[in-house]
């Protein structure tokens, strides 16, 4: 799909994708939460919390567009561990969210490749990542040749209690 564009995220690129994450979150997450997910965005989607998250030099942020309009994004934490495996051998897939219109037409699929080339960049040999074991992701990852690893358990007491579990997903790439 040559519509799509996947690029680097900069300070200058604050707004857009502040508004993208909250927008992308509140599609598909609010669910999870007793508030809807207004206390998971002030922590995790605000300016300074993003503009806080980019100074990490382990963290990296890409915008997804698709026809010139930003649909989504993705984070990456380059250099961490899976159990099992070593920092230097693994890139973390953090977050890759997508805005319900751009949901089912090959974004996210073009994305996951895309991780795998940066990964691959980065001669790491796992890609690993954890879903919402409540949520269709999980399908989609095993679909684009994640498997399951372990479980874990969200402990934010915001959060339903019938939705904290998670699945930690992994992918050898080399």
């Amino acid at each position: 799909m040559t519509d799509i564009a996947i690029t680097p995220c900069t300070l200058a690129d604050l707004t857009e994708l502040r508004d993208i994450a909250v927008e992308a979150y509140n599609d598909h997450y609010t669910y999870l939460w007793h508030d809807g997910g207004a206390w998971y965005v002030e922590r995790c989607f605000t300016e300074e919390a993003l503009r806080d998250d980019m100074a990490d030099p382990n963290a990296a942020y890409f915008l997804i567009q698709y026809k010139d309009e930003p649909v989504g994004f993705m984070k990456f934490n380059k250099d961490k561990a899976l159990e099992g495996y070593t920092d230097a051998e693994c890139l973390e897939l953090e977050r890759l969210y997508l805005v319900d219109r751009a949901s089912g037409i090959g974004i996210g699929k073009w994305a996951v490749d895309f991780a795998v080339q940066y990964a691959l960049e980065s001669n790491k040999s796992v890609i690993w990542l954890k879903a919402m074991d409540s949520s269709r992701s999980v399908d989609f990852y095993e679909q684009n040749g994640f498997v399951r690893w372990s479980t874990d358990e969200l402990d934010f007491e915001q959060m339903k209690e019938i939705y904290r579990g998670m699945v930690v997903m992994k992918r050898d790439i080399a």
